[in-house]
């Protein structure tokens, strides 16, 4: 079978490949100037384009450029924890998990501050919301979900998990939120306090 190589086909990559650079111009612009000030106008001014109008061919909206956003920072976001958050017990599992998302947030700052600052901004009933919604609740699930298997395998005490989920998740955030303050914030602290903190508050207690 041969690989269809012809105009159509090139100006379709050319197309993805121009929606991925706006894309990743629309991070960098979202981390240094917020979400009200990440503008078409100042999102083409980074992107090196002429006028908005480039941006506006491949995105509707704002809302619709806001949406691709957060799935490209949590596509990047899973590859990475799923490289990084390996173990041989669940315990491990959740401290690895909680390291690689500190990982990320060195490797990836503009990514995490982006993706707070949409999520802080969420109003209404828009496809916005409803995806911060959604990513919220995935993020919830997921780590809950892990922290009963940490019970069922006699690793962790017994505990609310979701009650304990969102004061872990709590505490990444704050950790995003300081991180988008101070641009050259030590996380190495945060690393490793955030991975002790979650480690005494799930470990079973012996007798």
């Amino acid at each position: 079978m041969q690989v269809n190589s012809g105009p159509s086909n090139r100006r379709t990559v050319t197309n993805e490949a121009r929606r991925a650079q706006i894309i990743a111009y629309a991070i960098e612009t979202i981390a240094e100037l917020g979400y009200a000030g990440a503008s078409f106008a100042q999102i083409a001014k980074r992107a090196g384009l002429s006028s908005t109008r480039l941006i506006s061919y491949h995105f509707a909206g704002k809302d619709e450029l806001m949406v691709e956003v957060m799935r490209t920072v949590l596509a990047e976001f899973a590859a990475f924890v799923q490289r990084h958050a390996v173990a041989d017990t669940i315990a491990g599992e959740l401290r690895a998990l909680i390291e690689a998302n500190v990982d990320f947030m060195r490797e990836h700052r503009a990514h995490l501050v982006a993706l707070n600052e949409i999520a802080a901004n969420a109003r209404g009933t828009g496809e916005v919301a409803a995806q911060t919604t959604a990513i919220a609740e995935s993020d919830l699930a997921g780590l809950a979900e892990l922290l009963r298997r940490g019970q069922r395998a006699g690793e962790f005490r017994e505990f609310d998990t979701r009650v304990l989920a969102v004061a872990v998740l709590a505490l990444r955030d704050a950790v995003v939120a300081q991180l988008a303050k101070d641009p050259h914030l030590d996380l190495a602290p945060y690393r490793r306090e955030l991975a002790t903190l979650v480690d005494l508050a799930t470990r079973k207690e012996t007798s």
